[in-house]
């Protein structure tokens, strides 16, 4: 028979391992909660990107048919920009999303330049409005990818660090990927030749933009694609 000193030694026993167990238990869902929150911060980060780049790409047939109305001879430019648009509404990745942003940028800043070319459009005000949206949309689109890869890069660490990297793998969670400038493709906006200037002309715009090679008017900040310049 177990004496009195043997039973307690057992429940002293039982007692450890079960709040051994509890720890576990607590830890484990601790550990699992806090993935499931950084997750959830990416794609609520994601949808603030989303949400700005679903309004730049929606401002794209109104610029489409305003140009036509000055420059409908550009056709390649025109059929670029619609393309643009066909491109992100078929995109289903995030990623992709942000790769045909990154080349409306370039289609849109051979746009920019080109319009120089055309006085009434470069003045008329349904024009001038839509570029100011369309770069305005894309100054926030920057803004919150910051926020996106601040949010991945959180939950990123979270999962290469224990205990998160055990627990995300028994659950099956997947690293997500930075949004990156550099990693983006960009093409070589159409550009000036020095010979398309008059001599007035090469006197106020001494330099060309070194980010999209357009003719900047001598204000701090490009108007084609943004790019500082001093």
């Amino acid at each position: 028979m177990i004496g009195l000193a043997g039973v307690v030694l057992l429940a002293i026993v039982l007692l450890i391992i079960l709040v051994v167990l509890i720890a576990v238990a607590v830890f484990l869902v601790i550990t699992y909660n806090g993935l499931v929150k950084a997750k959830n911060r990416v794609k609520n980060s994601f949808a603030q990107i989303d949400a700005q780049l679903q309004r730049r790409f929606d401002l794209l047939p109104n610029l489409v048919d305003t140009v036509q109305e000055f420059a409908s001879h550009e056709k390649v430019l025109l059929e670029n920009v619609a393309a643009s648009r066909e491109a992100f509404v078929k995109s289903e990745l995030a990623k992709d999303k942000m790769k045909t942003n990154a080349h409306l940028n370039s289609v849109l800043s051979s746009l920019y330049v080109v319009s120089e070319k055309y006085p009434d459009l470069k003045s008329n005000k349904h024009f001038l409005q839509l570029q100011e949206e369309l770069t305005e949309t894309e100054d926030k689109v920057t803004f919150a990818r910051q926020f996106y890869n601040d949010a991945v890069t959180m939950y990123n660490n979270k999962l290469q660090m224990f205990p998160g990297n055990i627990i995300g793998g028994m659950f099956k969670f997947e690293e997500e990927e930075l949004f990156n400038v550099t990693d983006e493709v960009r093409e070589m906006p159409e550009l000036f030749d020095d010979d398309d200037l008059t001599d007035e002309e090469k006197k106020r715009y001494p330099q060309k933009c070194p980010n999209c090679m357009g003719v900047p008017d001598g204000t701090r900040y490009c108007q084609y694609c943004g790019a500082r310049l001093v």
